[in-house]
């Protein structure tokens, strides 16, 4: 049974960080694209980066280039650090994949970057 599960979100001041966990289960972690997005509160789902199964292609959202860092921790496990956090990084974030045309999506941790 596939499961994707996210960790590490809370309350941020602007200028903080967080750093979100995915742990993966139920499937070859290492051999598929995973993927983090966010929902903001009253918006619709944003795609925030992207990690090819080796770990070595990567891309960003421009609204988190130079702030946001994925990366694959092991087998089963993959992160994202999230400095210089601003007010518009509060959302639900979500890790995803995709295999065969279904996507697969966990539950979310919520991140509020607020003063």
């Amino acid at each position: 049974q596939v499961q994707l599960v996210e960790s590490g979100g809370g309350l941020a001041q602007p200028g903080g960080s967080l750093r979100l966990s995915c742990a993966a289960s139920g499937f070859t972690f290492s051999s598929y694209t995973m993927n983090w997005a966010r929902q903001a509160p009253g918006k619709g789902l944003e795609w925030v980066s992207v990690i090819d199964s080796a770990g070595t292609d990567i891309f960003y959202a421009d609204s988190v280039k130079g702030r946001f860092t994925i990366a694959r921790v092991n087998a089963n496990n993959m992160y994202l650090q999230m400095n210089s956090l601003k007010p518009e990084d509060t959302a639900v974030y979500y890790c995803n994949f995709e295999v065969y045309g279904r996507s697969y999506w966990g539950q979310g941790t919520q991140v509020t970057v607020s003063s």
